[in-house]
């Protein structure tokens, strides 16, 4: 039975997509069957890895309302490991449709069910905002990974964020746990970052990634040209970062980091990943 792990934060801009992205793929790279669920209706998790929704094809929207099976939304991306929902703007509509449906909280849980077999991983990318998708999204999830910006003004929803998810906890969804949060366009050498780091692990303790994503024009790059990390420059510090990302997350579940230890991306990237601890 598969992992559902949302990625999730009440505001934009912090790397949200391009961690959801590229986390799903440095998983793919690292053998695991990932499902990514484009689950925000501007649509950027599926454009950045080479999906669009024309007009008359399904998408996850689709899914949600029953009006389409999964076999005619999913899509497969550059990698045969990885496969994606794709949103469409019909999605934005979604929460006023289903405001007076009956467990609407549950509906993307339901849809997702039947497949959770078929992969190791299934990673939603959420809109920016705590409405009905994000409830969906966090409904459906076994675990949450919080983004967040090296920046003064990431930090000042992060506290709020964090008391809805253990509201959702306390409330609706008991089982639900925080993975941890992922530091973002991380600069080693500016203060700021550092005191980002500090407080963020005020919030998350040990659950902090120990691997942040460094600040790295090839990042922002890639999804311009509808490709992942890994497909536009797969040699850059970015998808380095990725892929260390990804062995920490796998080690957080058990895996043995050392399986991974010359595991190598096209460009004979270097891993940075400290092995022994």
């Amino acid at each position: 039975m598969g992992e559902i792990v949302v990625v999730a934060n009440q505001k934009g801009g912090v790397g949200k997509t391009t961690t959801s992205i590229n986390l799903s793929y440095a998983l793919a790279c690292l053998n695991q069957q990932v499902l990514l669920v484009d689950f925000d209706p501007q649509g950027n998790a599926g454009s950045g890895l080479g999906v669009t929704v024309a007009d008359g094809e399904k998408s996850v929207y689709h899914l949600l309302t029953k009006t389409a099976p999964f076999e005619q939304v999913v899509r497969q991306t550059s990698s045969e490991m990885l496969d994606v929902l794709p949103a469409c703007k019909d999605l934005a509509g979604a929460e006023v449709e289903l405001v007076n449906v009956r467990g609407r909280e549950n509906m993307l849980k339901d849809a997702l069910a039947p497949f959770r077999g078929m992969y190791d991983y299934i990673i939603i990318d959420c809109p920016p905002s705590l409405g009905l998708l994000t409830l969906n999204a966090m409904m459906a999830a076994d675990s949450v990974i919080t983004p967040v910006q090296c920046e003064y003004y990431a930090m000042e929803g992060l506290a709020h964020f964090m008391s809805t998810v253990s509201k959702i906890k306390q409330f609706l969804h008991p089982k639900l746990k925080m993975d941890g949060g992922v530091l973002t366009m991380y600069d080693a050498r500016m203060n700021l970052s550092k005191q980002v780091f500090a407080e963020v692990s005020r919030f998350f303790g040990d659950q902090v990634y120990k691997t942040p994503i460094p600040r790295n024009i090839r990042l922002a790059e890639a999804p311009s040209f509808g490709q992942s990390i890994f497909d536009y420059d797969p040699a850059c510090r970015g998808a380095n970062a990725y892929i260390q990302l990804a062995i920490e997350f796998l080690t957080r579940r058990g895996a043995d980091p050392t399986q991974y230890k010359d595991f190598k991306m096209t460009g004979e990237m270097p891993l940075n990943y400290d092995f022994g601890g």
